[in-house]
């Protein structure tokens, strides 16, 4: 029986996932492991009961071979003929799913200073997955590439014109993800597919994006990840003086780095956690202040997607902490009845589709990135 494994490495966990080839893949086993660090654990969903398997330290590279090795057992009916990669950033080259080979992997290794929380560790993948698995078609999947095609004003700065033209641009992230809500969309409601939709992918990594008849206009994120919202360890915008003033005070490039992708955001602010479930159960004013500067920037920017948009028609909530966090929902969407939204808490709370009474329809539909990767390897094996 043919299978495709899909691997989604994030900055903090890698999901994974076991799918029967067909032109609508069928899955069959799904996981992750989370916590990348001291304390690391993968967890496998299957057709029992969920197992978790205790991994301890574990870096990326780590993780990958514990997936291999779970994985293995569970293919002695299996045969493995492709193997589907998340790749963060595709720059202007790559603007849909790609077979890979070493030409491509170069081309993708000089992009890493644009993602350097990402790409590497997606590139770790691949080869990881291209030793286990020789045999097997390899196919990445950008996330950058379903902003492809703004408009000049959404994708340039104010900077010099030459910069523009050696690709400092805005690409845009989180695109597997509204790629799948897109589609899910025009599935099930072809109405609202049709119009002006703003869509939250708000998890440890958080963006909003305006779409419009499936098509992205606008993203909150820029020139890399790091852009617009504050994320579990990522700052969000942030004014470029503040980057001036830490290399005046003799930070270098290193530290600055480290400060902006892996101890700011969530984390920075509340100086105890990334993790949105550990802030919203703590009594500590900086994790209450730490959520309340997360909901204002929601806020803010649902106000300017609506803006690009020149109306709206739906709004979206998708990732752990849009599909899974109602306080936070619930924070977001009060009082924006001047954008005809009406949020019916109870139905937020638990966590049904529609959590709307009238006006602006708000829907949670949950991601799945996964299997828009599963898709693309679908294609190429064809």
């Amino acid at each position: 029986m043919q299978a495709i494994l899909t691997l989604n490495a994030g900055s903090s966990t890698i999901k994974f996932s076991v799918y029967r080839a067909a032109s609508e893949p069928e899955l069959l086993w799904q996981g992750q492991v989370e916590n990348l660090g001291p304390v690391a654990q993968l967890e496998l969903k299957g057709d029992g009961p969920v197992q978790v398997i205790e991994i301890g330290p574990a870096d990326h590279a780590a993780a990958v071979e514990a997936i291999l090795q779970t994985v293995e057992p569970l293919l002695e009916t299996h045969h493995i003929v492709g193997v589907g990669h998340r790749i963060v950033h595709g720059g202007q080259t790559f603007d849909g799913p790609i077979v890979l080979n070493d030409h491509v992997l170069t081309q993708l290794e000089a992009l890493s200073p644009l993602a350097p929380l990402h790409q590497p560790h997606n590139l770790a993948a691949i080869r990881a997955a291209q030793a286990a698995f020789p045999q097997a078609v390899q196919v990445g999947c950008f996330d950058t590439s379903f902003h492809t095609g703004h408009a000049f004003v959404n994708d340039t700065f104010a900077l010099p014109r030459r910069f523009y033209e050696k690709g400092v641009r805005r690409y845009g992230f989180h695109g597997l993800s509204y790629d799948y809500i897109t589609g899910k969309l025009q599935q099930d409601y072809p109405d609202l597919a049709a119009g002006r939709v703003v869509i939250a992918h708000l998890g440890n990594g958080a963006s909003m994006c305006a779409v419009t008849n499936g098509a992205s206009v606008g993203s909150t994120m820029g020139f890399s990840a790091l852009d617009g919202l504050p994320m579990g360890t990522r700052c969000g915008q942030l004014d470029p003086g503040v980057l001036l003033y830490l290399m005046q005070q003799g930070h270098g490039v290193e530290a600055i780095t480290h400060i902006l992708y892996k101890k700011s955001g969530l984390l920075g602010l509340s100086g105890i956690s990334h993790d949105m479930r550990t802030l919203l159960a703590s009594d500590d004013p900086h994790a209450r202040e730490a959520i309340d500067y997360y909901v204002f920037r929601i806020r803010r920017e649902l106000g300017a997607m609506a803006a690009i948009l020149g109306g709206l028609d739906a709004v979206i909530f998708c990732g752990g902490i849009g599909e899974n966090a109602a306080p936070i929902r619930q924070r977001v969407l009060q009082g924006m009845e001047f954008l005809n939204i009406h949020l019916n808490v109870q139905a937020s709370d638990s966590n049904s589709t529609v959590i709307s009474d009238k006006g602006v329809p708000v829907l949670v539909i949950p991601t799945d990135e996964e299997r828009v990767i599963a898709r693309a390897v679908s294609r190429a094996l064809d």
